[in-house]
Order: C-alpha cells, then structure tokens, then sequence
C-alpha cells in the first residue's frame, strides 16, 4: 500500500482541480451538419468507440408553448399520432381503414357540434357538472357515440363483425424495428420540442431512414379519436391520480400569468376533448415540415454512406407552405408575490419560485452555477437544512431556462414537527447569505469541477448526447453542448451574488404551501359497543 502524505495530496488535489478546469474548457463533441434542398437539418456526430450500434432520432421545433387555448396538449397528442402508422405501415386494408377514418370523423364532428352548443349551455345553467362526461349526454349524443364506439372497435377487429373486419396492425412499427434488432424506441414531448429516437444496429440505418420519413410523408392519425381516451388515462396517472398533481398543475398556471408555460404539455382536458381533424392537419403542415425539423445520428455509421441514406428518403418530405408563427407573447413582469396553499394528503413542503431569464440569457448561467451551489449533500441546502437545523426531509434548487423564459426553484419537504414556514424562513435566511457575501472560492471551484465532471460523463453514451443535441439545437444552437460548459466555467462569484440580488425579491416570488389534510377526528363507538 502506498501512502501519500498530506502535502502530496494536496498537490495530487490542485492537479485534479486544474484537470477539471481544462476539461469543461476543452469539451468538444465534433458534429457535421448538413440540410436537405427541402429544409430539414441533420446532425451527424460518428463514433466508433461504439460498434455497431447507432442512436437516431429527429426533432420538430415545436412544444406545448406553440399552443394556444382550444389545441393545448396537441404537440403531445401528435407525439401519439406518430405511432400509429401510414398507408404501408399499421394496416392490412389501407383503402377500408381509410372509410373507417372517415366514417369516425363525421360522426366526431356532430359530436363536438352537440356538446359544443347543447352541452356546454346546459353546463353553464348549471343543469350538469361536465359537458364531457357521458352519463350528462343527450339521447341523440348517446346513440352517436356508441355509433362512433362501434366503428372505432370494428376498426380494431373488436366489432360484431370479429377480427376479419379489422384493418390495424397494432404496435407495427414498434414490431419492425424489434425484429431488425431495433431497441428503446420512444418520444417525448416538452414545453420547446418534440423528439423521437431509437437505437438500431449500424447496419439497419437505412431501414430507419425509410421508417421515419415514411411516417413523416405518410402520416394518417390512425385512431384519431380512441388514442384520446389513452392520453386521458396517461393525465389521469401523471396528474389527477397524484397527491400533489393537480396543485403543481394549478401552481404552473398561476406562476406564468402571460406566456404558453402557462398550460401543461398534457393540455386541458376539454380541449383534449375537443380537437378537430382538419385542426390536426393545420398543425402538421405548420410544424412537421422539413424546415422545422432536424435529425441527429450518433454512433458508429459511415457519415458519406448515412448522407447518401438521408438524402434518397428524406428528400422526398414536402416544404411547407407556412413558416411557423413566431412566439411573440413574453411573460408579464410579476408585480406583487404570489401564494398557494395546498391541503391534502402528503407531507407538508414548500416550493418557492421566482421568474428569470431565457436560455442563453447571460445571466442563465451564474442561476444554473446558483442551482449547484444549493444542491448535493455538500450544498448549502442539505447542511443548512436538513443537517444544520434539522427541519427538511428533502431540499433541492433548479434553474430551468427554457426557450422563450426561465424559473428558478426552491422545493423543501418538512423533518418532524418542521412546518412550511420554517422551511421558508430558513431558505430566506440561506438567501440573504447569498446576496450579502459572495461564494468562497474553494466552494465555487468543487462545484465547477463537479459540473465539469458530470457534463463529460453524458457524453460517454451515445443516447445521451442525441438527447442533449436535441435540446441545444431546438432551443438555441447545438453548439451549445461545446460553449455551454466555458461560460459555466467563466461564472465568478460576483456574478452568482449579482443574479441573487435581481431576480430573487419579494415581488417576484410565488409561493406554493403544501400542508397535510388533519386526520379525520375519531367517531365515537355506538352505544352498546364492547
């Protein structure tokens, strides 16, 4: 065993220092860029270190803040829609799934018409409690419902007619990509972008190809109408059926008083309810055309071999006809603090926001070194409260820096008999501390280390670095990934101070108290009760 004495390990530790310091410095992830005549964009980044496997995908520029009151939750809906196959893809009988998708239709839309006027008038006299629900319907909206319920279920071979009469394949896209050795294919969808992506062997790149821009110019929504009830189920699991759900829900919506943060990714059930096909189809033309798109190899794939692939499938996507409308409706400035009490079942907490800035805003990246500052068991948050005074579970920081604004976020959970109040003040007093004195240096610098450290690590796997391509080139520029980790270097702690004292006041702070529903008093035994 060898031993090192304490001056050597110092040395050992300053090396380690400076080695970090240059890492975060030199990060450097190499992408070849080109764009197709039609406008879509592709980012092409070659690694063999990894054989024989590629990770793929493509983005559209388009998230729940493109939105607006009546389609919310539609860039969502459309992450769905995506999966359910063209003409060649998830059907047997292209021309009779095509009747089923128009008989569907007509029958949909004198459906919204009746609920849209009836309905919703009887709901507005207070007559009913939902315009959606089913058992509020009319005569005359029931029997067209189970009219739709029956084509929908003769579609998926469920009907009276049996099996013979149905025309879906289910899940075959997933079923072609898992028989080629095609693994975690999946899409998300956010408040800036849509992506989906998959791993395939190097050697089924042109089969991905082929997939995506054939469900990029093929596309027919397939089950329009019953992936609804899905996406319900899915917010029913994500929201309604958490303790807390539907108040962070309600706090999101009372924390961004202007912007398209303003409403979940989900979307508001009724206008889940209420989206029309030819609604469906303004979209995509607008936002799934190739000059709104842009697709990212990394792997182990030949570059001039992957740009020939691309260019022969791709070239064929359509240019739009509309440029996407710019998102002009900036966020109002708070005027005066914000507060939401939340009772229920779970533990008291808090969460303390305050509005910030963009991505790429100057000041985005002193609030993300801020974040760190507070965060790990080193961080201020856990020594000062969950070790130092003892009164938190759980305490956390984020800085979240979208496209078109920014947050930052404080959120606590009470130790003991600790209360929402106490969290609060003790994060005030860790508050003042920061826009009093500025950060040490030897604390700053393990933070920088820490976060050079962890951005070189999500570099190693090539599914995390299609991810953060995704996200850099969506929101500002996929550059980002190699200038991003620089300017987080280059924050001093004057800055950190600075940024303290801006954005963090009393008139722009919103507040959300969750405090736990008291026990039900017990009921007293009946007379004659043992």
């Amino acid at each position: 065993m060898h031993i090192i004495s304490p001056a050597a390990g110092r040395l050992v530790a300053c090396l380690l220092l400076a080695a970090m310091s240059t890492m975060a410095s030199a990060q450097q992830v190499a992408v070849e860029e080109f764009t197709l005549p039609n406008g879509m964009q592709f980012l092409l980044v070659p690694r063999p270190d990894q054989p024989n496997v590629v990770s793929a995908g493509w983005v559209a520029r388009v998230g729940s803040v493109n939105e607006r009151p009546g389609i919310t939750g539609i860039s969502h809906f459309f992450e769905h829609m995506m999966f359910k196959g063209t003409d060649t893809i998830g059907t047997r009988d292209p021309a009779r799934d095509a009747t089923y998708r128009s008989e569907q239709k007509t029958l949909r839309d004198a459906i919204n018409r009746l609920v849209w006027t009836t309905q919703y008038e009887r709901f507005f006299r207070g007559e009913i409690d939902d315009p959606w629900d089913p058992a509020n319907d009319t005569p005359d909206l029931r029997a067209l419902r189970g009219r739709l319920d029956g084509l929908i279920r003769a579609q998926q071979g469920r009907g009276e007619a049996g099996p013979a009469a149905g025309t879906i394949v289910k899940d075959e896209f997933d079923q072609v990509y898992t028989k080629a050795g095609g693994s975690g294919m999946n899409a998300f969808t956010t408040y800036d972008l849509t992506c989906y992506f998959i791993t395939v062997p190097s050697n089924k790149l042109e089969l991905w190809a082929w997939m995506e821009s054939d469900r990029l110019f093929d596309s027919v929504f397939r089950e329009f109408y019953s992936e609804r009830d899905v996406v319900h189920e899915e917010r029913r699991l994500r929201t309604e059926s958490t303790p807390t759900g539907a108040f962070e829900e309600q706090f999101d919506a009372m924390f961004w008083a202007s912007s398209g943060y303003s409403w979940p990714v989900i979307g508001w059930p009724s206008d889940l309810n209420s989206y029309t096909f030819e609604q469906a189809l303004d979209y995509w033309n607008v936002y799934y055309r190739p000059g709104n798109l842009f697709g990212v190899l990394v792997g182990d794939f030949d570059p001039v071999q992957a740009k020939a692939l691309i260019t022969r499938y791709f070239s064929r996507l359509q240019p739009g006809e509309r440029a996407p409308p710019p998102v002009v409706t900036l966020e109002v400035e708070q005027q005066a603090e914000q507060r939401m009490n939340a009772v229920g079942d779970f533990p008291p907490a808090i969460e303390i926001r305050y509005h910030t800035v963009p991505a790429g805003h100057v000041d985005a990246y002193p609030l993300d070194m801020l974040a760190e500052i507070l965060n790990e068991r080193t961080g201020r948050l856990y020594t000062g409260l969950v070790e130092g005074r003892g009164i938190a579970a759980s305490a956390a920081a984020f800085s979240d820096t979208r496209k078109y604004a920014g947050l930052f976020g404080v959120t606590a959970e009470t130790r003991g008999d600790a209360t929402p109040e106490a969290l609060e003040a003790a994060w005030q007093e860790e508050l003042g501390r920061l826009q009093r004195e500025e950060v040490p240096d030897r604390e700053l610098r393990k933070v920088k280390n820490r976060v050079a450290a962890r951005n070189y690590r999500k570099l190693e796997n090539n599914m995390s670095l299609l991810v953060q391509l995704a996200f850099a080139e969506a929101i500002l520029d996929w550059r980002e990934i190699n200038e991003g980790p620089a300017k987080e270097e280059a924050v001093t702690a004057a800055d950190i101070r600075r940024v303290a004292n801006r954005y963090f006041g009393e008139t722009n702070r919103s507040v959300a108290v969750y405090r736990r529903r008291p026990a039900a008093a017990t009921a007293p035994a009946a007379e004659g009760a043992p």
